[in-house]
């Protein structure tokens, strides 16, 4: 009966440490962004979503899914 008592006592002093040290405030802030991240830009012929390092620029600011799409708008 000892034994069981012990193993009880073990247990909630294990549980009360465990919630002490769960982290508090409820929702984090918000991730900063990595240099793994990109924009993500929309080609206006095909609305295809492409990271902006992939897309072909033209001069009037907008981004292409492809040279061809970028032709085929007349840029």
């Amino acid at each position: 009966m000892k034994f069981l008592l012990l193993i009880g006592i073990v247990l909630a002093v294990y549980f009360l440490w465990r919630i002490k040290q769960a982290p508090r405030g409820g929702a984090s802030a918000p991730a900063k962004p990595t240099a793994l991240t990109q924009d993500m830009v929309r080609c206006p012929v095909c609305s295809l979503h492409l990271p902006r390092g992939d897309a072909v620029p033209a001069p009037n600011g907008q981004f292409y899914c492809s040279a061809e799409h970028r032709t085929a708008a007349g840029n």
